[in-house]
């Protein structure tokens, strides 16, 4: 019998709080896999309760430092967290010490009882942008999976779903998930929960065939309106969610 769940609390970055995955209806304009997620929870239970406390661009430290207290007061018997991406993509970063402190918060977590799940980051081999940080985001994802062990933790494994080498699956601006991959992974987390559901993979977008000219106007065009902003905001401290209130501060239904 797989496990019902009741209280569901969301903890992370751009990637929980549903960033490339629109929806003018909800907070934030945002929708996402962890709501895809919580919607399918909400269907096998009467009193389901479901808050995201995720806010875009948060690193590593803001996530721990805003969100985990709040998490446990809130007393889930599920919780999802995904932290750090943000901190790989800097110039510099010290893997060892930030999942240190990511190894402490999931421990704090996992003391409370709730269903842990944590992920694993991407692999960026197919990428010609990221390739470059594969090594970063090797050894993140050890560390990750072996803190995952000593807490019990449930992984979901997005380094090893290949099918994210595709583009279709992202937003254009090449660093969040479109709604396909939002889908695609709500559908991954459901079932390494074991929890059964009815959710399909969304149909993808032919992509066009581009001249080389094309290619390259495509990618000046990326550069300049979403490159160049993500550059700017880590040169001047700034973060794409400064000012935005978390989507779902507090446990209530959801459609």
């Amino acid at each position: 019998m797989p496990d019902r769940f009741h209280r569901y609390v969301a903890i992370g970055d751009s990637f929980t709080e549903g960033v490339g995955d629109p929806d003018p209806a909800r907070p934030n304009g945002l929708r996402g896999w962890a709501d895809r997620v919580a919607e399918v929870l909400a269907g096998q239970t009467a009193d389901f309760g479901y808050a995201n406390l995720a806010i875009r661009g948060r690193k590593l430290a803001g996530i721990i430092g805003e969100q985990v207290d709040p998490a446990i007061g809130l007393a889930p018997d599920l919780v999802t967290i995904y932290a750090g991406a943000n901190d790989i993509l800097r110039p510099k970063v010290d893997i060892d010490g930030i999942v240190e402190r990511y190894d402490a918060a999931l421990g704090r977590l996992a003391a409370t009882g709730t269903r842990l799940v944590v992920f694993t980051a991407f692999d960026p081999g197919g990428s010609a942008i990221y390739r470059p940080l594969r090594g970063r985001f090797a050894l993140y994802n050890e560390l990750v999976r072996t803190s995952a062990r000593a807490h019990d933790a449930t992984v979901v494994d997005f380094w090893t779903m290949r099918e994210y080498r595709d583009w279709r699956f992202w937003d254009p601006d090449r660093m969040h998930l479109g709604p396909a991959g939002h889908q695609r992974m709500a559908i991954e987390v459901l079932d390494t929960l074991g929890v059964p559901h009815d959710l399909q993979p969304l149909p993808l977008v032919d992509l066009l065939t581009l001249t080389r000219a094309e290619q390259r106007r495509e990618h000046v065009a990326w550069l300049r309106g979403s490159a160049a902003p993500w550059v700017h905001r880590r040169l001047t401290g700034r973060s794409s969610g400064d000012g935005l209130d978390p989507k779902r501060p507090t446990l209530a239904p959801i459609d």
